[in-house]
Formats: structure tokens, C-alpha cells, sequence
């Protein structure tokens, strides 16, 4: 009789690859819990520049981090939406508990509160695209970094969208640093990381360009 033959290697590689998204769920929900009750808890009890830089930055960090270390691009959808729940839920409940609606945790009002998601689930997907070692790769980091540092020049500037005195110079700088480090490190070869860069530079170059249109009124859009 003829034993059939059976690859016990595969189901072991089947079984930790199953045991890895498992626990990159949990430590996206996890991870989201934390960094929003501690932003939340956090909220006017130390120096203004690091609740500037806490909001937004490390939540982006949080969703970057989730993206990229996703096994796939569903799984990367799926953990960085939980992720941001649970930064939501973990703020509203932190914010219920000292009188508020905890709706600033994300956003800054429960306006803006889905075009927040919106852009914080495309930067999460974003990030899973940078495991690409090809020029699509080099394109998404080069746009995570151009959005950030775009976030970073409309709050340095005064006047524009959401400018914040406090921002500038300090913590400003070290985003804008962070951010070219970002971009290097997310990328693997001397090429790659000219690539990213420049493209990073040329799409930064056009979001600060249209911050200034719609705050001179080139572009007449009610903000």
C-alpha cells in the first residue's frame, strides 16, 4: 500500500503564518488602545509642543507601523481600521471620563472626524505598498513622506489651514527630519531612496502649493 506523502513543512509554515496575523491583530488593537488613552490622558498636562507633536504623529506613526508589517494588502485594510477604532473608542472613553465627547482625539472635531479615517486607513495602505521593492514602493514612500511634511509646513506657516504658533521652529523640524529618515529607511537601495525622495519633494511641492491657493483664494473653496 502506498503511503501518501505528506508535507508536514507546509503545515507548519501554514500554521505560524495563521499564529502571525493573529498576533499582528492583537497588537494593532492593543497598540490603538494605548496610544489613544495616553493621548487623551495627556491632553494639557505637559508642554504645549508635545501635545503638537503627539497629535498627529504618533497616531500617523502607529498606522504607519501597523501598514507596514501587514502579511497582506487585506490584512493591511483590516488592522489599520482597528487600529484607528481603537484609538477612537480608547479616546472617546478616556474623554467621557473627564467630561468630554473625546471626538479631538482624532480629527479635532467630530466634523472631521471621517476624512480623518479616510486618510489615516490610505497611509496605512500606503505603507504595506513600500514592502514593493519596485518603483511603486518607491512611490509610496515618497508620498507618506510628502504628506507629512506637508502636515508639518501648514502648521508651521501662519495662516494657513491649521497653523499653530507653538508649532515652529522645534518641533516642526524634528518632523521634518524624522520624516527624511522615514523615507530612507523605508526604502532598501541607494536608487530607491533617490527615487522616494524626489518624489516626496515634487508631491510635497504641489500639497503646500495648493495649502496657499486656498488660503490667498486662488482656489475659491470653502474651508
Amino acid at each position: 500500500m502506498n503511503e501518501p506523502s505528506i508535507d508536514y513543512a507546509d503545515f507548519a509554515e501554514y500554521d505560524r503564518r495563521q499564529r502571525g496575523i493573529e498576533r499582528h491583530l492583537l497588537t494593532s488593537f492593543l497598540g490603538g488602545l494605548a496610544v489613544g488613552l495616553v493621548g487623551m490622558l495627556a491632553v494639557g498636562r505637559g508642554p504645549g509642543w508635545l501635545g503638537l507633536v503627539y497629535d498627529p504623529y504618533v497616531y500617523l506613526a502607529l498606522i504607519l507601523a501597523v501598514g507596514a508589517t501587514a502579511s497582506g494588502f487585506g490584512w493591511a485594510l483590516l488592522t489599520t481600521f482597528l487600529a484607528i477604532v481603537a484609538t477612537l473608542v480608547a479616546g472617546m472613553g478616556a474623554g467621557a471620563l473627564r467630561g468630554g465627547t473625546g471626538f479631538e482625539t482624532i480629527g479635532g472635531s467630530a466634523a472631521g472626524l471621517n476624512w480623518t479615517l479616510a486618510l489615516l486607513v490610505a497611509l496605512g495602505l500606503l505603507a504595506h505598498v513600500t514592502r514593493r521593492q519596485d518603483g511603486w514602493g518607491d512611490a509610496a514612500a515618497g508620498a507618506i513622506g510628502a504628506i507629512l511634511v506637508a502636515d508639518a509646513f501648514d502648521r508651521a506657516t501662519p495662516g494657513f489651514i491649521d497653523s499653530e504658533q507653538a508649532f515652529w521652529p522645534w518641533p516642526a523640524l524634528a518632523v521634518g527630519v524624522l520624516t527624511v529618515a522615514l523615507v530612507l529607511w523605508l526604502r532598501r537601495s541607494l536608487w530607491g531612496r533617490v527615487r522616494a525622495l524626489a518624489f516626496s519633494t515634487v508631491l510635497g511641492g504641489l500639497f503646500t502649493l495648493a495649502f496657499a491657493s486656498f488660503v490667498t483664494g486662488w482656489i475659491p473653496l470653502a474651508l
